[in-house]
C-alpha cells in the first residue's frame, strides 16, 4: 500500500514540473492537425477514386 501512495505522490510532484502550453498554442496546433487531416483525407480519397476508375477501366 505504501508503494501505491508513493506512486501518486511522485506523479503529483512530476505534474507540477510540467510546462503546459498556452491556450493559443493549443488552438494553433489543433488547427494544423485539422487542416492536415482534411488535406490527407482528400488526397487519399482522390487516389482511391482514381485507382478504382483505373481498375474498372481495365476490367
Amino acid at each position: 500500500m505504501k508503494k501505491f501512495f508513493k506512486y501518486f505522490k511522485e506523479s503529483h510532484q512530476e505534474l507540477k514540473k510540467v510546462v503546459w502550453p498556452s491556450r493559443e498554442a493549443v488552438i494553433s496546433s489543433t488547427k494544423v492537425v485539422l487542416v492536415s487531416t482534411v488535406i490527407v483525407a482528400v488526397f487519399l480519397g482522390l487516389v482511391d477514386f482514381l485507382l478504382l476508375k483505373g481498375v474498372l477501366f481495365v476490367l
